[in-house]
């Protein structure tokens, strides 16, 4: 691998995160134009890893039609119709297969659910939900979550910063079912988890576009 490659994928990767953190963290809020050029000279990159930095972006749900993602309800029926499918069927492997050391993580996860500041809320409510869908053992399944992680971010975001009621109620249960090793029990209160994430985001949606 010669210098200048390795050079220009870390250049890419920089880049990347730079532009995905800010879309995230707000500072480029929905609607926002991207300017390739603007962007460049802004962040101090050549215009090829900010292309390749916005292609991966584009790929992960984050900008559409060269403007950072606005979802509609319609995106976010689509978004949480697929994770229901995916993560209830995950779940209920989670309940047959997951071993006991990740079942303590899925305990922490709660933990820290319950007592940790916002950004640790956010992190042990993303570990809970990627420790079982990598139960589910299916490869594609797990990349094709992964590939939504981004999009996915901003919604978890909206309800652990709009406290969704019984959000890590609705965690411990779903420990509970796959520690009983109940599957059908855990993939239908996984699916209830999710329908409830959504309807909670819905909510806020419609309740923002009034303002």
């Amino acid at each position: 691998m010669t210098q200048n490659y390795k050079k220009s994928r870390s250049a890419y990767h920089q880049a990347y995160e730079v532009i995905r953190d800010r879309i995230l963290n707000g500072d480029m809020p929905g609607g926002t134009k991207i300017v390739e050029e603007k962007l460049a000279a802004e962040l101090g990159f050549s215009r090829t890893p900010i292309r390749e930095s916005l292609r991966q972006l584009g790929h992960e749900g984050l900008i559409i039609n060269k403007k950072v993602v606005q979802p509609t309800e319609e995106d976010l029926r689509n978004l949480f119709q697929v994770r229901i499918l995916l993560e209830g069927f995950s779940a209920k492997s989670a309940a047959i297969y997951l071993p006991e050391e990740d079942l303590k993580s899925l305990s922490n996860c709660i933990i820290m659910g319950r007592e940790g500041a916002i950004e640790e809320i956010m992190d042990a409510n993303e570990r809970f939900h990627a420790i079982i869908v990598q139960a589910s053992g299916n490869a594609l399944m797990i990349d094709t979550i992964d590939r939504m992680k981004s999009i996915i971010y901003l919604f978890r975001k909206t309800v652990v910063l709009y406290s969704r009621p019984r959000l890590i109620d609705e965690h411990e249960e779903i420990y509970e079912a796959i520690k009983a090793r109940d599957g059908e029990k855990a993939k239908q209160l996984m699916e209830t988890h999710l329908q409830e994430d959504l309807d909670f985001c819905l909510h806020i949606l419609r309740s923002s576009s009034q303002i």
